[in-house]
């Protein structure tokens, strides 16, 4: 099993971009298609606390169903939110990344550098043609 694993919806750009700056680093990452196979609500609740940030930011606001479920209300408290989350993963943003190093919604994509364990392998571009990595592997 991986030591890397990505919590990945492979319709996002920068779900794409983290996976290919993950495997960049020569790792090939255990992926989880959570809108597939949504995590439990342990798991969730676990994967937010590790990465130190509040449940709300890790709450996709573009969704329609954010704006539906009217989650932007405050009266919401996080064992609801997260409760929204469960119902409709598509609400979980992502990428959410766990190396070693920590976990981490890795939004912008490159901010996964700073939880890979080993470093870039070659140059590396993202999908909109912004060069993340130069030649040598080292950041921009």
């Amino acid at each position: 099993m991986s030591a890397i694993t990505i919590y990945h919806n492979p319709k996002c750009g920068t779900s794409r971009n983290t996976l290919a700056l993950i495997r960049n680093s020569g790792v090939e990452p255990r992926v989880v298609l959570y809108l597939e196979t949504a995590p439990s609500r342990a798991e969730l609740q676990a994967l937010i606390a590790a990465s130190g940030a509040p449940v709300r930011e890790l709450i996709r606001t573009k969704e329609s169903v954010y704006k539906e479920l009217d989650l932007d209300h405050p009266k919401w408290s996080d064992d609801e939110l997260l409760d929204a989350m469960l119902a409709h993963p598509i609400l979980i943003n992502r990428p959410i990344v766990v190396t070693a190093l920590g976990t981490c919604l890795c939004r912008p994509s490159e901010r996964v550098l700073d939880i890979l364990p080993l470093p870039q392998l070659a140059a590396f571009t993202k999908e909109d043609g912004e060069t993340v990595i130069d030649a040598l592997g080292r950041r921009v």
